[in-house]
């Protein structure tokens, strides 16, 4: 194992320390709001908090976790704002499929990856 990878050397970045807090209206979804904070615990001011909208939607295949960033102050304003935010990322969801399928679609199959082996392999 590498000396970048080994255990021994997993650090906390103490200037970047968050505190998370999650509301939720048990129905629908939940927000979750990061607090920057120093290192003593304290809030810190210099850096804005975030805020985040998580629901799932039911698809055929069972639940899918949705979530996007929320554009807020404060709680008050998360709230109004849940819902843009998780059909902005609906959207985004939609857009990634699309472009997905066509990227399969446009694909060059070989023989033999019809096959399902390798083109490296002589036979």
């Amino acid at each position: 194992m590498s000396e970048e990878n080994s255990l021994e050397n997993i650090k906390i970045d103490g200037s970047n320390l968050w505190k998370e807090e999650n509301f939720t209206d048990l129905q629908v979804g939940s927000i979750r709001k990061l607090t920057p904070i120093k290192l003593d615990g304290t809030e810190d001011e210099s850096r804005e908090a975030s805020w985040s909208a998580t629901t799932n939607i039911m698809t055929p295949g069972g639940a899918l976790p949705i979530s996007g960033d929320i554009d807020a102050t404060n709680l008050e304003e998360a709230v109004e704002k849940f819902s843009e935010a998780i059909n902005v990322a609906v959207k985004k969801l939609q857009e990634d499929m699309i472009q997905m399928q066509k990227d399969q679609a446009s694909k060059i199959v070989t023989p033999d990856e019809l096959r399902g082996g390798n083109s490296d392999i002589i036979i």
